[in-house]
């Protein structure tokens, strides 16, 4: 289902469907924040500020399902266009970018000396809309030719790590584990996750991976098994998982390509593209 007329852009109903839920949790994560900070200006006690906290990663972790979502649905149903990559952009700015800064900056950044903690949120929410913004021109430029690579960190699984880790920082705080050491990761890693989401790094897109993907039995449980272990788990489990797609993107340009295409493209034949693609992944190692 599509709207407009003859000078207006393509709207598809499904796929901005899911690009209007990664809005809506990015939204109610904000006010979620909010109202954790509320409650410590109230001196409400630390358990109740952190209840909020933790809906507002349980949202910002939703964003992420609906953003995969959002493209996936449009490939499938032939709905991509300007209208939703522009759309998604919005939403992103605001689930994975400013609500993530804002948890991030109550939770842990407020504590640094001379607003130091501010500007480490600004940065990263800068370097977030200024990847966005070189996506879509790349995007724009490279209209109807769909690449297998992201360039740059992309922003929704810089999201997944900081709102991850901050849940396991918080659980182990409940669990009065000392999580105080590790707590100064999060400023260092939200630089990190800022230089990468606007460097050349290439990331790999998965979008070769589809719904008719076939697998061996080994890579079959092994999906099952990481699916039960992050229902079970859900406190860790999502940590484990956006830090390692973190670090193989990082690792990637020293993996071989027959490794590379059977984690990324269904063991699908090399393609032109492959050496100029694993020659910008060599590229960007000597830039890091």
């Amino acid at each position: 289902m599509e709207t407009g007329g003859p000078n207006q852009p393509k709207i598809y109903l499904w796929p901005n469907l899911m690009t209007a839920g990664n809005l809506c949790c990015g939204f109610f994560a904000i006010l979620q924040v909010f109202e954790g900070m509320q409650e410590v200006a109230n001196d409400a006690g630390t358990h109740a500020a952190n209840q909020h906290f933790y809906h507002a990663i349980m949202l910002i972790l939703g964003a992420c399902i609906f953003d995969a979502l959002d493209g996936r649905v449009a490939r499938m149903s032939g709905g991509e266009s300007p209208f939703g990559r522009e759309f998604d952009s919005i939403a992103d700015i605001v689930s994975f970018g400013v609500a993530p800064a804002l948890l991030v900056h109550e939770v842990v950044l407020q504590g640094l000396a001379d607003n130091i903690g501010w500007i480490i949120a600004f940065v990263y929410l800068l370097c977030g809309a200024m990847r966005l913004a070189r996506f879509n021109c790349i995007a724009a430029e490279n209209s109807g030719n769909a690449t297998k690579d992201f360039q740059g960190f992309p922003i929704p699984a810089a999201a997944g790590v900081i709102g991850s880790i901050t849940l396991l920082l918080l659980k182990l705080d409940e669990a009065d584990k000392e999580p105080g050491r590790w707590t100064a990761i999060l400023p260092v890693l939200m630089m990190l996750l800022s230089y990468l989401m606007f460097s050349n790094w290439s990331y790999p897109s998965f979008k070769a991976l589809n719904w008719r993907a076939k697998r061996s039995p080994l890579w079959v449980f092994v999906a099952i098994l990481v699916l039960v272990l992050t229902v079970m788990y859900v406190w860790f489990m999502p940590a484990i998982l956006f830090v390692s797609y973190l670090l193989y993107g990082l690792v990637r340009p020293w993996i071989s390509k027959r490794w590379r295409r059977e984690i990324e493209e269904d063991g699908v034949e090399v393609e032109e593209g492959d050496d100029q693609a694993g020659s910008r992944d060599e590229e960007a190692a000597k830039e890091l």
